[in-house]
């Protein structure tokens, strides 16, 4: 596991609730990195700790489209199958 430091004055310039800071800095990276495709909703979800959910939500409030290509639906008709 790798931790990244922030040090104590960049925290205290961010302005929010000091409750909210850690959980923030989660989710912002997490959507610049799936963004930028550096990594994939699933992953980035993980790294926001948001659900399916909560994370499409997020990316439409920032106006983040969603990535999705002939893999992806390919790997969703696999699931719908396998269900059915």
């Amino acid at each position: 596991m790798q931790i990244l430091t922030i040090s104590d004055d960049l925290m205290e310039a961010i302005k929010l609730p000091k409750s909210e800071k850690n959980q923030r800095i989660r989710q912002e990276l997490a959507i610049r990195l799936y963004q930028t495709e550096l990594l994939t909703f699933g992953k980035a979800r993980k790294l926001a700790q948001m659900t399916k959910w909560e994370f499409h939500e997020l990316l439409g409030k920032e106006n983040i489209n969603r990535h999705y290509d002939i893999d992806d639906l390919e790997t969703d008709l696999q699931t719908l199958r396998k269900l059915v």
